[in-house]
């Protein structure tokens, strides 16, 4: 991330920490994506209503929904399987009904574009405990037809 010019969102606290990671696992939010026998990225993924604290005050915005939805954290790829965001983000929003909210850093540029090309709309800032930086809320809900 510091390569790409985002040295703030995990490096400065060392976020995740390896104990996050593994209680990920072991109550089935952590998943991989995977080509053949490659593992290309890891993520956390959650479904529920009120599911994640942070998400309770949003500044400068407002959610779109107060449905239930699922949400996508820890998301990072290692750059060898190509369009594992897209995957991540189609995959999530089929398993939470069609609602999904996302936060990243500012510096996050990378996921900011990702988001924007995956139809996600920024709705406001919220804040995350491992540090005082804002998190650029971002939500998307699939309309039916």
């Amino acid at each position: 991330m510091a390569a790409n010019g985002n040295p703030n969102q995990w490096g400065r606290t060392h976020w995740p920490p390896k104990s996050l990671i593994l209680e990920d696992i072991r109550t089935g939010h952590g998943y991989v994506v995977t080509e053949g026998e490659k593992i290309g990225a890891a993520f956390a993924f959650f479904a529920g209503k009120d599911i994640d604290p942070s998400y309770r005050k949003i500044e400068m915005g407002s959610w779109l929904l107060d449905t239930p939805y699922g949400v996508i954290h820890r998301l990072g790829g290692n750059g060898t399987i190509h369009g594992v965001a897209d995957a991540v983000f189609s995959w999530a929003l089929q398993k939470a009904d069609g609602h999904l909210r996302v936060d990243t850093h500012p510096d996050n540029r990378v996921m900011q574009r990702l988001l924007a090309g995956n139809g996600f709309q920024r709705v406001g800032i919220i804040h995350v405990q491992e540090d005082t930086d804002d998190r650029w809320a971002y939500e998307k809900i699939r309309r039916y037809e």
